[in-house]
């Protein structure tokens, strides 16, 4: 591979990981042709950007971000195909129900950066399963906000009768 194309495949992973900004390495190695072909479908139905890539095009393409990925670089060895999304969970979601629905061990996960954390080794997985998306976030606050303005309109529909109980009640919370 030339200089000139090194430099164009470069520029473009630092584009890539620049856009989705939560990047997952994972390993693929020994994927037949339909398995592969199953989950770059699985991956495209969850708008998951699947590139395997050379270690060290992806590590000079990390390094040109300007994020520390100086830790989840260390997992950058051996067969590496990374899995790009803008969801912090949604790769590895994938990567738990691909394996259970193929009934396979693989793709091995290698670590992660989302959140602005990094993850590393396969006992970390479970932990990106649950993460929870902004947007998830910002609906759990935003039902919390709600659920005392839900109790004081039910208190004046109900004639207001239970209002004074109410505010008493609402002032004793924490």
């Amino acid at each position: 591979m030339k200089t000139n194309e090194k430099a164009q495949i470069i520029d473009s992973l630092t584009e890539i990981i620049k856009e989705y900004g939560v990047i997952y390495l994972a390993d693929i190695s020994g994927f037949n042709a339909v398995q592969t072909s199953n989950l770059r479908r699985e991956c495209f139905k969850r708008d998951i950007k699947l590139v395997v890539v050379k270690n060290t095009l992806l590590i000079k393409a990390m390094e040109k971000t300007g994020i520390d990925f100086s830790e989840l670089q260390t997992a950058a060895k051996g067969s590496t195909s990374i899995l790009l999304s803008k969801t912090a969970n949604a790769p590895a979601l994938l990567i738990k129900e691909f394996r259970k629905k193929q009934n396979l061990e693989k793709p091995l996960f290698k670590g992660a950066y989302a959140q602005e954390s990094t993850y590393l080794g396969e006992n970390q997985l479970e932990a990106l399963v649950n993460i929870k998306s902004k947007e998830q976030l910002i609906g759990d606050v935003l039902s919390i906000l709600q659920s005392p303005m839900q109790n004081l309109m039910s208190a004046l529909q109900s004639g207001g009768s239970n209002i004074a109980g109410l505010l008493k009640t609402l002032s004793e919370k924490e």
